[in-house]
């Protein structure tokens, strides 16, 4: 009983140390980022932790169970889903921030009362207004999430896929390290797979935390500095890109992903 509680007690909160990973965190700032609301963070994080979880308890369950060894190629790829999954969120979030830019621009000719923030939805942005219907930049069917409602459904549907598919990306490329450790220090497999489930429960417990807080903190500074609470955003955004872009160079250049004798170490 004592060995099994303490499988359990461990692995909860190394899944909860298991979600501050640099990457893990880099990758949900950029979501959640664009959120205010810290229930709404809370279901990002837990969405997260979900598709990390099932794809570490499934790579992971064939480790144990069917002693699967994974290729260093394969493990490579998988490990680079992470850093491309990076850049997309990271362009992602920058192609946001330029649309919250004033549109000013080939309309210097026009008479301008003021320009303030408004939203259509969960897309927020600024551009001149003269309270006319004329003088509004575009229509409110024609903003990026409008249209991405039309292709991929409601809002609160894909806002709680997209962290969910990142979380399954992550998931890919932790899930060999976690099986290994698990079978270095936990013969039985039982509880092996105890420990898998547990530690994916503390991951999700760890990342609801970090989204609730990350968001807590965007909107605390955006009500107060609307321009700088963008630029956090911003910030974010180009982190991610950056840190997607040296993990990507990692991965094809340095452990030779692409070469004749890739070199894969699970981390």
């Amino acid at each position: 009983m004592i060995g099994l509680l303490s499988i359990i007690f461990i692995g909860f909160f190394l899944g909860m140390r298991h979600a501050t990973d640099p990457d893990h965190v880099i990758a949900v700032s950029t979501i959640v980022s664009q959120q205010r609301s810290a229930a709404r963070a809370a279901w990002i994080g837990i969405f997260w932790g979900l598709g990390h979880t099932v794809t570490i308890f499934v790579v992971g369950s064939a480790i144990i169970l069917f002693n699967v060894v994974i290729p260093a190629r394969i493990g490579l790829a998988m490990e680079l889903s992470v850093g491309l999954m990076l850049i997309l969120l990271g362009v992602w979030n920058l192609a946001s921030f330029v649309r919250t830019l004033p549109a000013a621009a080939g309309r210097e000719h026009e008479p301008v009362v003021h320009s303030h923030v408004h939203s259509h939805g969960d897309y927020i942005h600024t551009h001149p207004h003269r309270h006319s219907p004329e003088a509004h930049s575009h229509g409110a069917e024609q903003t990026p999430l409008a249209k991405l409602d039309r292709t991929l459904g409601k809002t609160s549907t894909y806002q709680l896929v997209r962290p969910l598919v990142v979380g399954i990306v992550h998931g890919l490329a932790g899930s060999a390290a976690v099986a290994l450790l698990i079978l270095a220090t936990i013969r039985n497999s039982t509880w092996a797979i105890v420990y898998l489930l547990v530690f994916g429960v503390g991951t999700i417990a760890g990342m609801m935390l970090i989204t609730m807080s990350v968001a807590s903190a965007f909107h605390f500074v955006g009500r107060r500095f609307e321009v700088f609470g963008r630029r956090l955003a911003l910030v974010s955004g180009v982190i991610s890109v950056v840190f997607g872009m040296v993990l990507a160079y990692e991965i094809c250049v340095v452990q030779g992903l692409f070469g004749s004798a890739p070199r894969w170490t699970p981390h």
